[in-house]
């Protein structure tokens, strides 16, 4: 029996439709502007530019149900709803025909951004961290596991902030698919079992304040409701 100074925290992990298992997680990994709409209104070019991908800490998963603590050092966090991706294998340079076969299943999760530390970061050409992986930044609801539902290519993602409509996509305007991006993060990393990749925004990204009640759905994939401490 392995020897510790002091007691290992519990493993991240996420609740799966219909079972007591839970999901553990190994790495959260983002895809940024995967939508062509929301690459304009945050200023870029919506063509199909190479993709890019951030991370944030497996322990910043908060399930469904709930409380999002506004965080500090920040005035402008934002919502970002997303489908995310749940992989049950994985490996290195994987070919996008081989893609599928790694996915356990698939649910809802938001990217909370502190946008403010985002932007500042941005301007003097650091890295997002601070804006990104930070305390209970990844809500993530139950995993609906792909031998169920199949794998969504089409679908609305949308989210509403206490009952009103802020975010409506759909999953066929990915710039870059669900295999597309699991390919090309097996050829920057060594992907495994526990990952889970969220695959970017719809456009109509905004501000929370303490109090709002979000719930983000993907249709055929399922719901995420998260209130703000």
């Amino acid at each position: 029996m392995t020897d510790y100074v002091f007691a290992p925290p519990p493993v991240p992990a996420i609740a799966v439709r219909g079972s007591s298992a839970l999901f553990p997680a190994r790495r959260v990994y983002c895809v940024g502007r995967n939508y062509a709409a929301h690459a304009v209104e945050m200023g870029h070019d919506p063509d199909r530019e190479p993709p890019f991908f951030f991370m944030k800490t497996p322990d910043a998963l908060l399930g469904d149900g709930g409380v999002f603590p506004y965080p500090p050092a920040t005035s402008d966090v934002h919502y970002e709803v997303e489908m995310v991706v749940a992989l049950s294998s994985g490996g290195r340079d994987i070919a996008e025909q081989d893609a599928q076969g790694l996915v356990f299943g698939y649910g809802v999760g938001i990217d909370f951004t502190r946008r403010d530390l985002q932007a500042e970061a941005k301007k003097l050409s650091r890295p997002w961290d601070v804006g990104k992986a930070f305390d209970h930044a990844a809500p993530c609801g139950p995993l609906a596991r792909a031998s169920e539902i199949g794998h969504p290519t089409q679908g609305a993602v949308t989210l509403d902030v206490n009952g009103v409509r802020k975010q409506t996509g759909d999953l066929d305007q990915l710039i870059w698919t669900v295999p597309e991006m699991i390919s090309l993060l097996s050829r920057l990393f060594e992907l495994g079992a526990g990952d889970l990749i969220f695959t970017g925004t719809p456009s109509g990204v905004g501000p929370v304040a303490r109090g709002d009640r979000l719930n983000g759905f993907v249709e055929g994939v399922g719901a995420l409701s998260v209130t703000v401490g």
